[in-house]
């Protein structure tokens, strides 16, 4: 450890290196305390990706709450002007940003900054959480990047949107329903998914993502300070997890043989969607 801060400047640099480039539309996560020490926090580390991609590019977050908010309090809703999230403190300061969009799904809201905010968010709540018409669908499917900043691919959220676009029998789609505060004001009761009732022995972890990545050379890796930023292309992700699910590895059976079933809980409603 250097204990020397990391600069907007250097983070910017960096992030050219790796390949991130003006008009991309990009995918974040993020752990700021991987960095060691950011001159400036959180707020550099967004100001250096909004500068690397440019107002004619776009940058998606996760702004989860993944169910947490509506354990305990009865009458608890989604707010997505005040709940925050537990993504870590980058994302949490992301979406409070001037321009910044959040979508309405209640349990996996993203937040997004860029040309395409407001049609990769406006339409989350009425389609599926994790799927082809989710902000990140939506980013995967028009050539989107991602890159990971101090984290693994055990918090790739695409690795979702391939399970969803597969429609993996271990989640319920639509199958849970909370209060969400809408624009307006009013509160309605919204739809996401039901999250799956033990762990997928293929893509929970991200080890066997990062080794088909790896294997297929369709990651770059490089260092801002103490950090190690992962660049890649979602697609090749998504190609990446399809293989593992029709394949499975070692003891792990693919995933048309796998047992696993959504989570039922006091919360799971019958599916809307069809």
């Amino acid at each position: 450890m250097t204990g020397v801060p990391v600069t907007g400047g250097e983070i910017l640099d960096e992030l050219r290196v790796i390949g991130v480039r003006p008009g991309m539309k990009l995918m974040v996560h993020s752990s700021l305390k991987s960095f060691g020490q950011v001159e400036g926090g959180a707020l550099t580390v967004i100001r250096a990706l909004m500068d690397a991609v440019g107002p004619e590019g776009t940058l998606l977050m996760p702004s989860f709450n993944h169910g947490d908010i509506f354990g305990e309090s009865a009458g608890v809703a989604y707010e997505p002007l005040v709940t925050p999230t537990s993504n870590g403190i980058i994302p949490d300061t992301f979406w409070r940003q001037s321009g910044v969009r959040r979508s309405l799904n209640p349990t996996h809201p993203f937040a997004c900054w860029g040309r395409d905010a407001d049609r990769y968010t406006a339409r989350h709540h009425e389609t599926l959480t994790m799927g082809e018409d989710s902000p990140l669908g939506l980013l995967a499917h028009e050539g989107g990047f991602q890159v990971n900043l101090g984290t693994t691919h055990e918090t790739t959220t695409a690795k979702h949107v391939a399970e969803t676009m597969r429609r993996v029998p271990c989640l319920g789609y639509r199958t849970e329903e909370h209060p969400v505060r809408m624009p307006d004001g009013s509160v309605k009761r919204l739809r996401t998914w039901s999250w799956r009732s033990a762990e997928c022995p293929l893509t929970e972890s991200g080890a066997l993502i990062d080794r088909e990545m790896e294997r297929s050379r369709s990651q770059v890796k490089g260092r801002i300070g103490e950090c190690l930023a992962v660049f890649f292309r979602i697609r090749d992700c998504l190609e990446a997890v399809w293989r593992l699910l029709d394949n499975g590895r070692g003891a792990a059976p693919p995933c048309a043989r796998c047992p696993i079933r959504p989570l039922r809980s006091s919360r799971t409603v019958p599916s809307d969607w069809v």
